[in-house]
């Protein structure tokens, strides 16, 4: 069987996939044979995978790590929140339920189920899996029943390794706190610290490092540096930012684009090739902030699909829409942002709310019924603009119909999709990951008005980014000891058990 090794973190957002990520490239490059793994996740932005199913984003960034096809048993439990209280369960990449916190708290033994399930295949298949837990292990009102940390490092019996994030400040409280309020078994299974987002002298953190170890009896593994400009897709949407374009001096053109920040904004990774363009100024807008003009509002995908689309108008976007497009300005709409662009949404088996109908924006002439059966699939194919090629990925609940289809916005081997309208000022598609295939972003960006886009090979740019992080651990990581954890012989070959 396989080693395992789960990264747990002190907080949310200490580094955890980021982590997993950059050891994965390293693993392999050291011809180990590695696989990513996460028991529980909770996120709105997904992937789909090689066996037809939906994981977490991060999970499937970790398997292009470790050079493999994502897969539905690196994520067997995904939660996918579509109200505050409430979320779809997606079990080994398909959805099964709807449920709120008290009845997901009494399904746990079931998910359990799955999870050892899928980690057991993934062990039988590869020579180290690389766990990565979930929020934090000190989290006392969700460690009964817990699947997604130290609940389950117990029942497989894993290493855990301890990471905590210097830069929101407090991280010797947090990595003390944590271990404090873990059993004596969790403690004695933390085999190490890493400290991540470290800036400055790590001369100056000497002290604390060597008052941190005596304290708590666990060595610090690494203190990784901050690697600024750093970019690997996000699991949530906390990590949307306002992006002006580089180019925007006075000595090139750019072009403003503005996205609705919809409270169940999904897939917000479709628009991380725009946040790294030069040449675009990209503008998230939350509820009551200024709407500014732009060349292009896009519609985001939306996981609440009838309640966000109630939130665009509540906030006004359908009159600054009306105004953008009789001023010429183009507008995009994007799964559930395409099908808040028809005349009608009907969800009458209450998919992603209660049951109902909401009247559209009425600008494509089509209507959208949400289904049982959830669309999942990677497509390739061209644009209807310039007959660019774009590869991109499906994930809806909806059949859309009407007379608006027959001018589609992409023909994909598995047929059209998508509309464009007959003054050609609105367009819509469920195609994710749209921006990502550089001759589809590139006539994209011409359609919305910039004349001249240079525009980045963004999986090139994941590439080296992943190498970057990986060259970090390389540096910073005390590979001796993680080597003994994980039974490899300082060549990294696998040791006989």
């Amino acid at each position: 069987m396989s080693r395992g090794l789960m990264i747990q973190g002190a907080t949310s957002d200490a580094g955890k996939s980021t982590l997993v990520a950059g050891l994965c490239r390293l693993l392999k490059r050291r011809g180990i044979n590695v696989a990513p793994f996460k028991p529980q996740n909770m996120a709105l932005n997904s992937a789909v995978t090689v066996d037809g199913g939906e994981i977490g984003r991060a999970q499937a960034v970790q398997a292009q790590a470790c050079g493999i096809a994502p897969h539905t048993d690196m994520n067997p439990v995904l939660l996918k929140p579509n109200s505050d209280s409430g979320s779809q369960i997606i079990i080994h990449g398909r959805a099964v339920a709807e449920m709120d916190a008290h009845a997901y708290h009494a399904f746990k033994p079931q998910a359990m189920t799955a999870v050892l399930e899928s980690y057991q295949r993934l062990q039988q298949q590869y020579d180290v899996v690389l766990i990565e837990g979930a929020g934090s292990p000190a989290e006392i009102n969700l460690r009964d029943n817990d699947i997604a940390n130290m609940g389950f490092a117990e029942a497989v019996d894993c290493p855990v390794l301890l990471v905590a994030d210097i830069e929101r400040g407090g991280v010797f409280a947090h990595l003390v706190g944590t271990l404090a309020l873990l059993s004596a078994t969790e403690q004695a299974r933390v085999i190490g610290m890493v400290i991540n987002r470290f800036r400055g002298d790590v001369a100056l953190l000497h002290p604390g490092v060597e008052w941190l170890q005596t304290r708590l009896q666990k060595p610090v593994l690494a203190v990784l540096p901050y690697l600024h400009d750093l970019h690997l897709e996000a699991e949530d949407s906390l990590n949307l930012k306002n992006h002006s374009a580089g180019l925007n001096t006075g000595q090139g053109e750019s072009l403003h684009v503005v996205v609705p920040r919809l409270p169940r904004l999904s897939n917000h990774t479709d628009f991380d090739p725009l946040v790294l363009h030069d040449q675009v100024d990209i503008q998230f807008v939350a509820a009551g902030e200024f709407i500014p003009a732009a060349d292009l509002i896009i519609l985001p995908g939306s996981k609440s699909v009838r309640s966000d689309l109630a939130w665009l108008r509540n906030n006004g976007w359908d009159k600054i829409i009306q105004r953008h497009l009789r001023y010429g300005g183009k507008l995009l709409g994007i799964c559930g942002g395409f099908q808040m662009l028809g005349e009608m949404i009907d969800d009458p088996y209450g998919i992603e709310s209660e049951a109902g109908s909401s009247k559209g924006l009425g600008l494509l002439a089509m209507q959208t019924r949400l289904t049982t059966e959830k669309q999942l699939c990677n497509v390739n194919g061209e644009l209807l603009l310039e007959a660019a090629v774009v590869n991109g990925y499906e994930i809806h609940a909806g059949v859309s119909t009407g007379i608006a289809l027959l001018k589609p916005f992409v023909r994909l081997d598995g047929g059209d999709d998508g509309a464009i309208s007959e003054d050609g000022l609105v367009m819509g598609t469920y195609l994710h990951g749209l921006f990502e295939s550089t001759p589809a972003c590139d006539a994209l960006l011409r359609w919305a008005g910039l004349a001249r886009p240079v525009t980045i090979d963004y999986h090139a740019r994941r590439e080296a980014d992943i190498n970057r992080l990986a060259d970090t651990l390389e540096q910073h990581l005390d590979m001796t000891q993680l080597n003994e954890c994980l039974g490899l012989k300082s060549d990294s070959t696998v040791a006989s058990v």
